[in-house]
């Protein structure tokens, strides 16, 4: 069997949408001959903690881990504790204090391309002296933070191993690399390390044909288009019938406050005011990350009874959640960038074969697939009409008992499936 080193900084028993793409696949990899070997940290920074991902790693499968140093002690030191993650994203929070900008200046300006920085050397000490006792097939660095590329990119100079470039996110086209305060010459450094990276790369995986595009654009590498996914055994159970009495919306993972959905919001409030029975039935449950502006905006129509804010849940409690909604909700952010972008999440929401009504861009990456698979449809943030008419057909279907699960052909999505075509890049 083919041995593979996977580079990540997230690992369970940390939580969160980063941390489920490397795990899924190595659940999967060695049905195709690839044995995985996990590098990361022993003490990386943690928002979330989830015990549940642990149980996808197969037995027996190797995690290094090895100690890292972040200033990110400084940074609570410097704003209290009690701002510890305050925020789905800092780098693009809306409200951000003097000490805020300020932080996130020094941030994207000191350290370059971001805070785990100073890993990158000694990880490329340990893995040379490991990889020449322990050779593997193929090492995979998957960003962000991009300073894992760092380190991949040193191992290929070094051991002329072959190294895949796997991008979650992309990196200067990121939406928030506008918001953290480069300076000219910095934001050209990052450009300039993007590139290497591009260039040095065996291969470069991107999660969204847009980035593919962009990336091969580029670089002669070639760049291959590896989505996010959804496990079938997480959706294994038949769900169970959704509540007669209840009409639930569901947001689940990062709601951030530059997606704000006012027009929802509105449409909700509207109907609320016009139909008791649905003021009544209406539960709005967010689980996951939500920035404190999605709450006020809730409060500031008279909806603060109907929301539940359940925090965050481990994954399988998630998944149950996501069965469970009349209408799942799909909030892109308000940034030009995010048409290119397939958040995490779009495909376990296919795999819960809810309607989903997304708000964002309708010509992006994310309507194509609501599109392509049957499953929702996306609109702009001020389309207020047919949100309207989103939201009185999913009720009407709900008085009259229609709730029945969406069909579609969305297997390729499958984490199994896409195991194997990253088996194929290998």
């Amino acid at each position: 069997m083919k041995k593979v080193l996977i580079i990540s900084y997230y690992w369970p028993p940390t939580g969160g949408s980063g941390v489920q793409r490397w795990v899924k696949f190595t659940k999967y990899l060695r049905r195709f001959g690839w044995e995985p070997v996990i590098y990361t940290p022993e003490n990386p920074e943690q928002l979330s903690v989830d015990e549940s991902l642990l149980t996808d790693i197969p037995q027996g499968v190797e995690v290094l881990r090895r100690h890292i140093s972040e200033p990110y002690a400084i940074y609570h030191k410097f704003f209290g504790a009690s701002d510890k993650g305050a925020g789905v994203n800092p780098l693009n929070q809306q409200k951000k204090t003097f000490k805020q900008r300020l932080v996130v200046r020094l941030r994207g300006n000191l350290f370059i391309p971001d805070p785990r920085r100073g890993w990158v050397r000694p990880s490329v000490c340990f893995l040379t002296k490991y990889l020449k006792d322990n050779p593997v097939d193929a090492v995979v660095t998957t960003g962000p933070p991009h300073s894992m590329h760092l380190i991949g990119m040193r191992l290929k100079a070094r051991l002329g191993v072959r190294w895949i470039a796997d991008f979650r996110d992309p990196w200067t086209e990121m939406h928030y690399f506008k918001h953290m305060g480069l300076f000219p010459w910095t934001a050209a450094k990052h450009r300039r390390m993007e590139q290497r990276v591009l260039d040095s790369a065996d291969a470069v995986i991107a999660v969204s044909a847009p980035v593919r595009d962009d990336f091969q654009a580029r670089t002669s590498t070639p760049v291959y288009l590896i989505t996010n996914g959804f496990d079938t055994d997480d959706f294994a159970s038949s769900p169970a019938a959704l509540p007669k009495d209840r009409f639930t919306l569901v947001h689940t993972g990062l709601f951030a406050s530059d997606g704000n959905p006012l027009r929802l919001w509105d449409t909700l409030a509207r109907k609320c005011a016009e139909d008791r029975n649905f003021k009544s039935q209406l539960r709005i449950r967010l689980a996951g990350k939500t920035d404190v502006e999605i709450f006020e905006a809730l409060k500031m129509r008279g909806l603060q009874d109907n929301v539940e804010d359940l925090g965050y849940l481990p994954h399988f409690k998630t998944t149950e959640l996501q069965r469970s909604a009349n209408v799942l909700l799909l909030p892109l952010r308000d940034e030009p960038e995010y048409a290119k972008a397939l958040p995490g999440k779009i495909f376990e929401y296919l795999a819960a074969r809810r309607p989903v009504l997304g708000i964002g861009q309708e010509g992006g990456a994310a309507a194509t697939v609501l599109s392509d698979a049957g499953a929702g449809v996306m609109y702009d943030w001020d389309r207020t009409e047919p949100v309207r008419n989103f939201i009185e057909s999913a009720w009407e279907r709900h008085l009259a008992g229609e709730d029945g699960p969406l069909e579609g052909n969305i297997e390729k999505y499958s984490r199994l499936s896409l195991t194997e075509q990253l088996s194929k890049v290998l």
